[in-house]
């Protein structure tokens, strides 16, 4: 399987994408090919909201987002790395999402697979419940096919993240998939 991994943590060795190597180091003793996409350090612009596209292309902006559209559609699964800001995903991985507007119908076609990893300094119960939220509201609307959450609390500071148990699981989350 091809699977496209889109961190977007504007700390570049933090939590998040230290999870997101975990990850990336099981799917691939399983098997599956991965490839990194870092939307924090893509030149990827704002959707203007003009419609011009109608939601099936091609967007009036030309900027990274062709290259990370090409690489979406060439996958089999996308995975969604995220540190965890004011309860939502990172404004950097936002951007991109709300870039998918111009190929929505091809996207939704697909039926990727999906998974979400996140991590968030906070670890209170309540603390990923907007994110997991929206998540799994994308998954329905694009018809993503979600393989699973990662949902990294207490995982502030990258010692943090590496005594937790949260590498593990995103190693196992990885090391899962399946064709």
């Amino acid at each position: 399987m091809k699977i496209l991994v889109m961190e977007s943590s504007p700390h570049k060795h933090g939590s998040s994408n230290l999870l997101a190597a975990e990850f990336i180091r099981g799917a691939t003793e399983a098997g599956h090919q991965t490839q990194v996409f870092d939307v924090a350090r893509a030149n990827l612009r704002p959707c203007l909201g003009c419609d011009a596209c109608g939601m099936s292309g091609p967007c009036v902006q030309k900027d990274g987002m062709e290259e990370l559209q090409r690489r979406i559609l060439a996958s089999d699964m996308v995975v969604f790395v995220t540190p965890l800001y004011y309860f939502g995903m990172s404004a950097q991985l936002k951007t991109a999402i709300d870039r998918f507007y111009s190929f929505n119908g091809e996207l939704a076609a697909k039926h990727l697979k999906t998974a979400l990893i996140a991590a968030a300094w906070d670890s209170n119960d309540w603390t990923m419940q907007d994110l997991a939220g929206h998540y799994q509201t994308l998954c329905r609307y694009l018809h993503f096919n979600d393989q699973g959450m990662l949902l990294g609390t207490g995982c502030g500071t990258v010692s943090m993240t590496q005594s937790s148990r949260f590498p593990k699981l995103a190693y196992a989350l990885g090391k899962s998939l399946t064709e």
